[in-house]
């Protein structure tokens, strides 16, 4: 992992991709050891945490988002905000000077997420969208290629709080399959294993 780390850069506090004063160095990859290599994203668990080679000083232009409680349930409709550098629709990809993106995006039920995905698969009888993902989006508001690992972040009680991770889809900005993402209140335990451990 190690060796992995060292190829990734964390960029901070600037709205413009490959600024690189603002880049810092990423020491360790911590991938969540249910994490399926074979399945990938769609097979669940699609999270990591990245330990950066020094803290980040927080200032205007950065700050710390909240994490949700793991007993928070994000209502289907509730809209939340994804941010990223990827592609701005299918195949085409976020022009210079690379301005960073966001969308306004609805949180789609599991159930609902899952029956769209069905009817787009070849096997209609398996569960596609797992517990521990979460779907949003709309017709042209979606992520997309180059989002994953961005995050989806929701206001809650005047708190603005990561409730999901961009991790796959099928198509960008389509009516019927939205972007699917990590639920990140089923991992609320797991990342505090970490950031709140001694010496983390």
């Amino acid at each position: 992992e190690s060796r992995q780390a060292s190829a990734f850069r964390v960029q901070v506090g600037q709205l413009r991709l490959y600024d690189p004063d603002r880049l810092m160095k990423v020491t360790e990859i911590i991938p969540h050891p249910d994490y399926n290599h074979l399945l990938s994203a769609k097979g669940g668990a699609d999270i990591a945490l990245l330990r950066l080679e020094a803290p980040v000083t927080l200032s205007p232009h950065v700050q710390v988002v909240s994490l949700p409680p793991a007993s928070l349930r994000v209502p289907e409709k509730k809209m939340c905000w994804v941010t990223g550098w990827g592609d701005v629709r299918l195949g085409g990809p976020l022009r210079p000077p690379h301005h960073l993106q966001e969308a306004e995006v609805p949180v789609v039920g599991n159930e609902v997420c899952n029956r769209h995905y069905q009817n787009s698969s070849a096997d209609a009888a398996r569960q596609i969208i797992k517990d521990d993902m979460l779907c949003a989006g709309s017709e042209g508001r979606d992520s997309c290629q180059g989002d994953s690992g961005g995050p989806l972040v929701c206001s809650w009680n005047d708190t603005w709080v990561q409730v999901g991770i961009v991790s796959w889809g099928d198509i960008c900005g389509h009516r019927d399959l939205p972007g699917v993402y990590t639920r990140v209140t089923s991992y609320v335990s797991w990342i505090h294993q970490y950031v709140l451990s001694p010496g983390h």
